[in-house]
Parts: structure tokens; C-alpha cells; sequence
């Protein structure tokens, strides 16, 4: 394996891309809060507790972090290159390899931002579209917490329902948690009949290893306990400075209002005093989009496909 020594600590060198491991966190943590994304995949909790998902790998660039994916069809492609320099060339020598040594039919860049489809702009190399099913959706936090006004009129009633029928406990998510939140998550699935949906059957092995790894990823949140028993749990992060980005969020879907409950507490209480919270994406699934939607966004955004023109 071809390696490089960064701020005294040897990483694989471009082509020699290794799996991502919990090991790598401080040092792709680093370089991605260096860059201050906008966009959900660039954190290393989401990276890594979506490995085996898309086969997720890495190494450097001359100072450029490369991320490598894997279709279900077992093709090679790429999430955005992360930098602080300009990133044209770096793209450009990745879609010709995912193209020339990995034999990709289709050699891409997928989740790219509108920072890097801005550095692209005006060549005649590339072919940029945009993923709506990729599109973040992003809140003002205020909002959340507050539900004011007509247009939160329905989910401040579900809160209400809920605040009214129930004696509730928050408490911020620590290890001490960790076991019901695993038992919750488990029973949800088992509900949702997770393992005939191979989409929710990824997105569990997901939950298990945030949770599993909760202090390792050094992840936040928070959990609603009725009458001492865990019935609704989030998980996230700082995504950049200005923004907490949620990544799990799950309750017991037989309580009325507990799914706006534990968004309203998490907003007001698990992730600081940023202003927007990232709730991620719809996949393009219309239920999602639905009720992503119903929250009122204050804005999205945009992910892109970049490709050779």
C-alpha cells in the first residue's frame, strides 16, 4: 500500500484506498470540519456507519480526501473529493480512473455540493446534474423548538396530544442508554418488518453501529423515557459550526405525538445553540418527502451527480 505522512501519521496514498475503519476518525473528522460541509454524507459518522452499505474506502490525494463507493451492481463510484484548494484536477483524475483502471460503466461523483459544482463551472469536461432525492432538507432550528404560527398549526397539536396524555422524562443520550435504544430500534424493525427491505435492512446495521459506537464517534442526542422505559431515542452531530445534522430518529410508532415530541426536545435541548438543524434526505421515497416537507424547510440543499462530459 502506497502511504503518505500526514502531520507525522502515515495514510494510504492514492491508488491504494483502504476501508474505512473507526480508527480513521479524528483524522477524516479533521479535514472534514476543516471544510465546513453543507451536505449530510460529508461526516465521518455517516461514512462509517454506512460502510458496509456502500463498501466506503479512502486515502489522499496531494492533500485532497478521496471517497470511493460501490454500486449495488458492484460498480466503482465517488463522493465528493474534500479540500481546501480547488478540487478541478483532483476530479478530473478520479472520474478518468474510476473510467480507465475500475472499468466503470457509468463513472461518477455523487452527493456533490454547490461549493464544488462552483469550482467546476465553465469547463468543458464535466456534466453536472442535480439529485433531488439527495437533497438535504434544512430547518431553522428556532422553528423546531417553537412550532409557531398557523403552518405548525397540525404538529403542535400532535405535541400537545402528547404532552397532555403522557408524564415523560428527557434526558440526553450517554452510554447509560445505549442497550434500550438498541432494543427499541430492534423493536421498530420487527414492526416494519426490516429484513424483507433490503433499504431497511442497511439502515438498521446502520442504527447498531452509531449506537454501538456512540462515544467512539463522539455522536450526541436524545431520549424520551415513559415511565422509566425508553420509547423514543435521535442521534447526530455538528455538521458544521451553524449546523447539528440529525442522523437516526426513532419512536414508538403507537404514541401518539412521540415522534413530535422527541424532534421538539432534541431541537431544544440535544444540539446546541446552532441555528439550523440538517434532517438529511428523502431518498425519493414520497412519504419521506411528505413529511420532511410538512416541517417546513427553511431551505435545501442541493447534492449533484458530476460526471465526464
Amino acid at each position: 500500500m502506497n502511504q503518505e505522512n500526514y502531520g507525522g501519521i502515515m495514510h494510504p496514498e492514492f491508488p491504494s484506498f483502504k476501508p474505512i475503519d473507526l480508527e480513521d476518525r479524528d483524522f477524516i473528522h479533521e479535514i472534514l470540519w476543516r471544510y465546513q460541509p453543507e451536505i449530510s454524507k460529508l461526516c465521518f459518522a455517516n461514512l462509517y456507519n454506512w460502510r458496509h452499505h456502500y463498501s466506503v474506502q479512502w486515502c489522499m490525494y496531494e492533500g485532497t480526501l478521496l471517497l470511493l463507493a460501490k454500486s449495488a451492481e458492484g460498480e466503482f463510484y465517488a463522493f465528493p473529493p474534500v479540500a481546501q484548494q480547488s478540487r478541478a484536477d483532483a476530479v478530473r483524475m478520479l472520474l478518468t480512473w474510476l473510467r480507465d483502471e475500475c472499468k466503470s460503466t457509468n463513472p461518477r461523483i455523487e452527493r456533490a455540493d454547490r461549493r464544488l459544482v462552483e469550482e467546476l463551472e465553465g469547463s468543458p469536461d464535466f456534466s453536472i446534474e442535480p439529485q433531488r432525492e439527495h437533497h438535504d432538507y434544512i430547518y431553522l432550528r428556532e422553528d423546531l423548538v417553537n412550532l409557531s404560527g398557523r403552518k405548525f398549526h397540525s404538529k403542535k397539536n400532535h405535541l400537545n396530544a402528547f404532552m397532555k396524555n403522557y408524564q415523560f422524562t428527557y434526558a440526553q443520550l450517554d452510554e447509560s442508554h445505549v442497550a434500550r435504544c438498541l432494543e427499541l430500534a430492534e423493536a421498530w424493525c420487527m414492526m416494519r418488518r426490516c429484513s424483507d427491505d433490503m433499504s431497511l435492512i442497511s439502515e438498521r446495521e446502520a442504527v447498531n453501529e452509531a449506537l454501538a459506537n456512540f462515544s467512539a464517534l463522539k455522536l450526541m442526542g436524545g431520549v424520551i423515557l415513559i415511565e422509566g422505559k425508553t420509547q423514543a431515542f435521535s442521534v447526530g452531530e455538528l455538521l458544521n459550526k451553524d449546523t447539528a445534522v440529525v442522523h437516526i430518529e426513532k419512536a414508538n410508532p403507537g404514541i401518539r405525538g412521540l415522534y413530535a415530541a422527541i424532534n421538539q426536545q432534541c431541537a431544544e435541548h440535544a444540539w446546541g445553540d446552532v441555528a439550523y438543524i440538517n434532517r438529511e434526505q428523502d431518498l425519493g421515497e414520497e412519504g419521506i418527502r411528505k413529511a420532511k416537507l410538512s416541517y417546513h424547510p427553511h431551505h435545501l440543499v442541493e447534492n449533484f451527480i458530476i460526471s465526464l462530459a
